[in-house]
């Protein structure tokens, strides 16, 4: 387990305060986005997606069946011209996802990572919607709002922070072994993309 001040923040206040305001900008650059939709289309990323910590653009290639985003700014997660669902819903304050066990074929979740603060207990619901066999996608670059980012993402390489998630996988319920990879070569100067995901076991998880 990681120590409780491994999950503090600068910003502590509460999260609606911070995403009231909606930002409609790309927090990753255009080789990193590509990373992006290049792993979920070969990971076979289709049917039933949640699309968790989401904002205006989901980076698919081509959007699944059923998009459901998950965010914390209505204007933005309403703004994404791929979702066909959006809910409003702060993971760091509920961490049980208002969704039916066994309702997604793949949750992804794309650069927001890093600010959980309940992630153990995040991952685990996680499981509980996806259907068994299912992939939970974790995407990140080195970028984020470092006022609410946990303190122990800030300290952390790019490498840790992969280890970071891997962890969060191993000590939540209801997940194989996690496989992490740098999806942007080393040699390109933008923004690098890592990712971690695993898929959901057959275990029930409550």
């Amino acid at each position: 387990m990681f120590p409780p001040e491994f999950y503090e923040r600068a910003d502590s206040s509460p999260d609606p305060v911070f995403y009231l305001w909606s930002r409609l900008v790309t927090h990753i650059d255009d080789h990193a986005i590509a990373a992006v939709g290049a792993l979920y289309d070969e990971l076979g990323i289709a049917g039933q997606v949640l699309d968790l910590m989401g904002s205006w653009v989901s980076h698919f290639r081509t959007p699944p069946a059923r998009l459901t985003v998950l965010g914390m700014n209505s204007e933005e997660v309403e703004a994404n011209p791929a979702a066909s669902v959006t809910v409003v819903h702060d993971l760091n304050v509920d961490q049980r996802l208002p969704f039916a066990d066994a309702t997604f074929d793949a949750v992804v979740c794309c650069v927001s990572v890093d600010y959980l603060t309940r992630p153990v207990e995040v991952f685990t619901d996680v499981a509980r919607v996806l259907r068994p066999g299912g992939p939970f996608v974790c995407t990140f670059s080195n970028r984020c709002f470092p006022t609410k980012a946990i303190r122990g993402w800030l300290n952390a390489t790019d490498e840790q922070h992969c280890a970071i998630v891997g962890r969060y996988f191993q000590l939540a319920a209801g997940w194989g072994q996690p496989l992490s990879e740098r999806r942007t070569p080393p040699s390109d100067p933008g923004d690098p993309l890592f990712a971690v995901w695993a898929y959901r076991t057959d275990a029930a998880v409550s």
